[in-house]
């Protein structure tokens, strides 16, 4: 967990360019984000124009910008920042449509997605790996690690472009996501740990555990308070954009909290979003008056600051990938990156299909979405590398299905919406009501 706080793992991905006698040119990094914004933009507007999502778009961008392609541009301590705050105010922005009746109506459901989706990859991809190909424990347990993972960013944006974040399965995906999330920081300190001493350290993992716990039940009412202050900060100011500075100190304040315990930081985005949504309640009859204007105010305020931040993290996702290191040519390759692919793809299916009370159709949505590794799957595959558990055949192998799953998924759940989406199985809850007793639905397409 040191060596993820310390910033370390970010150094030892990173190549900064333009860096000289210890010193960044910096005009060198603003032409860079220049031209990630721009390439994103063209290629998402491309997308749209062809009826995918956008999201395809804008990690093409980073496949085309990178090593995977023209090589143009590798990324450094400045755009892997700017890519995390723009997860960051993602996860806010989730967090601010989010009907927390609804999440918390999906609780039990996506633990169970989250559980199974975590723990079927990680046992498959060990024993796959360790039996079959006689690989030792510990390169077998980051392998498995590896295949936990699924890249919330990159979910949700898909779950969004096709217009269902707001249904049934999108709440259970949501939910599912940000756990697992949580568990793959858990199981990341874990095997670190493991690699660096051979040994763990069972303490250390129920603290950063029990502090995870107590951040996210507690941050949403501390949200919610600040947010009060500033509401009424806003009647008295005379100093324009006071809400976009003081939400997005809020937001990043958070997200420095979320970190400071050993939480994921966009752990703390995703709590401030949801303690501002318009549909937040507090447990126990406890209830601060909420604000639906405000609420819709903020929505517009941070709009713009969202959508400049957020295809900063997609382009990173792609040109975090490079596809031409692949020896493309060696039959290890295809097998290996083959055979943990279809475990990749079938474990976090198994987590969708372990909700037996739900619709085949339902089922099959929900682990779909979980498959994209993106971010979190690379993350997971650098920190193998940097500790010097993968060598290269294996890396590359891992990265072939990291990028797979991440570039595809949007394909084919696109291509299932676009098939069954308007199927009334889709729209059935197994008779489950929101906490005000209305019943359950999806938002209309």
């Amino acid at each position: 967990m040191q060596f993820l706080r310390s910033g370390r793992f970010w150094d030892a991905l990173a190549v900064l360019p333009g860096q000289r006698g210890g010193s960044m040119d910096t005009s060198i990094v603003f032409l860079h984000i220049a031209v990630i914004l721009t390439t994103a933009h063209l290629l998402a507007e491309l997308a749209g124009k062809f009826g995918m999502p956008t999201v395809i778009g804008e990690l093409a961008a980073g496949i085309v910008l990178g090593p995977s392609l023209l090589g143009w541009i590798t990324p450094n301590e400045i755009i892997h920042l700017l890519a995390e705050i723009g997860l960051i105010l993602l996860l806010f922005d989730v967090g601010l449509d989010t009907d927390v009746g609804r999440l918390i109506n999906a609780g039990p459901r996506a633990a169970i997605v989250a559980i199974g989706g975590f723990v079927v990859p990680f046992l498959l991809g060990f024993l796959l790996t360790h039996y079959a190909f006689g690989f030792s424990m510990l390169v077998s347990l980051f392998i498995g690690g590896t295949l936990t993972a699924t890249s919330i960013g990159v979910t949700v944006r898909i779950l969004r472009d096709v217009g269902r974040q707001n249904s049934h399965e999108g709440q259970i995906v949501l939910g599912a996501a940000v756990l697992d999330d949580v568990l793959g920081v858990l199981l990341l300190a874990v095997l670190y740990e493991f690699s660096v001493s051979g040994e763990v350290s069972l303490l250390n993992v129920a603290k950063v555990t029990m502090f995870v716990g107590v951040f996210f039940f507690t941050a949403p009412l501390a949200a919610k308070l600040i947010s009060s202050l500033i509401r009424r900060l806003e009647h008295v100011s005379r100093v324009p954009g006071v809400i976009a500075t003081t939400i997005s100190s809020l937001v990043l304040a958070f997200a420095w909290l979320a970190h400071a315990i050993g939480a994921p930081e966009l752990l703390g985005g995703f709590a401030a979003g949801l303690a501002l949504s318009r549909r937040f309640f507090l447990p126990f009859g406890i209830a601060i008056a909420t604000h639906p204007r405000f609420s819709h105010h903020i929505d517009l305020s941070m709009r713009p600051i969202i959508e400049l931040f957020s295809p900063i993290f997609f382009v990173t996702v792609g040109l975090s990938l490079d596809l031409r290191a692949v020896e493309w040519q060696s039959s290890f390759i295809w097998t290996f990156s083959l055979s943990i692919l279809f475990v990749a793809i079938a474990g976090k299916l198994a987590g969708g299909f372990m909700l037996r009370r739900e619709h085949p159709l339902t089922r099959t949505a929900i682990g779909m979405s979980m498959v994209p590794r993106g971010e979190v799957g690379l993350v997971f595959a650098g920190l193998g590398q940097a500790a010097g558990v993968f060598g290269p055949q294996v890396y590359a192998g891992v990265i072939i299905v990291i990028a797979y799953t991440t570039l595809l998924a949007p394909f084919w759940i696109k291509s299932f919406y676009k098939r069954y989406g308007n199927r009334p199985q889709l729209f059935e809850t197994a008779g489950e009501t929101t906490v005000d007793g209305s019943a359950l639905r999806p938002a209309a397409e």
